[in-house]
C-alpha cells in the first residue's frame, strides 16, 4: 500500500471564475499525479477584494493568502481598481497580520493561460487581441472572449493542458519578467507591492511555482 501523502493547503482569492476554474484543474492535475510530494487543497473563492474574505478568517488557520487579478489597462477606471485591490491586499497585511502576495496579469489572464502553449512576449493594445492567440494556440474557433469564458468551452481548454504545460509557462513568464527589467521598464509601487504598467507582465507565475517547487514538480 503506497504511503499516505501530507496535505498542504493553498488560500487564493480570485478575480474571476476563469482563475478558479484553473486553479481547480492544476489541484486536479497534481493529486492524480504519483510523483508530486503532497496532495494538495486549494481554497480560491471568487473575491474582488481580498479583505473582505481576510475579515473571515485568522492569520493562524490562514497564514497567506495569494490574490488573482488584472491590471486591464492605464485606463483611470482600471487603474484605480488595481490600486483598489493593493489597497485591500495591504490592508490585510497590517490589519490581520496575513502574508499576502499578488498574482497579476497584465493585461489579462489569458496571458498566463496562452503562455502555457507559446511564447507571448510582444507588446498588444488591446485584451480583445488575445482572443485570435487563444483560438490559435488551443485549436478553437471562439468567436468572442465571452464564448471563450463560458465554463464548457474554458475547460475544454483545460484539458488540452498538462503539468509540462505548467513548467513552460513559469519558464516564459518569467524570461518577460527578466526582459522588462533588462530593458529598464518603468516598475511601478502600490501598498508595498510592485508591478509593471506595461503589457506584458505578471506575476501570477510566482504562486504557481511555488506550488510546484514545495510538490517536487519542478
Amino acid at each position: 500500500m503506497a504511503d499516505r501523502k501530507y496535505t498542504k493547503k493553498y488560500v487564493f482569492t480570485v478575480e474571476g471564475e476563469t482563475e478558479q476554474w484553473y486553479l481547480y484543474w492544476l489541484r486536479d492535475q497534481i493529486n492524480g499525479c504519483a510523483h508530486a510530494a503532497y496532495h494538495i487543497q486549494i481554497i480560491a473563492p471568487v473575491q474582488q477584494n481580498p479583505w473582505s474574505y481576510a475579515k473571515t478568517v485568522s492569520a493562524k488557520t490562514t497564514p497567506k493568502i495569494t490574490h488573482l487579478c488584472d491590471r486591464e489597462s492605464s485606463d483611470r477606471e482600471h487603474v484605480q481598481k488595481f490600486e483598489g485591490v493593493l489597497a485591500s491586499l495591504s490592508r490585510t497585511r497590517k490589519e490581520k497580520r496575513i502574508s499576502c502576495a499578488l498574482g497579476y496579469s497584465n493585461y489579462s489572464f489569458e496571458l498566463w493561460l496562452l503562455l502555457h502553449k507559446i511564447n507571448c512576449s510582444g507588446p498588444l493594445t488591446s485584451r480583445a487581441q488575445y482572443l485570435a492567440r487563444i483560438n490559435q494556440a488551443f485549436g478553437e474557433r471562439f468567436e468572442s472572449m465571452a464564448k471563450y469564458k463560458e465554463e464548457t468551452n474554458f475547460k475544454r481548454c483545460l484539458k488540452k493542458l498538462t503539468l509540462a504545460d505548467v513548467r513552460d509557462a513559469i519558464r516564459r513568464a518569467q524570461a518577460i519578467m527578466a526582459q522588462n527589467q533588462a530593458d529598464g521598464k518603468r516598475e511601478l509601487e502600490y501598498g508595498g507591492f510592485r508591478y509593471y504598467p506595461d503589457n506584458p507582465s505578471l506575476t501570477v507565475q510566482d504562486a504557481i511555482e511555488e506550488i510546484l517547487r514545495d510538490c517536487k514538480l519542478l
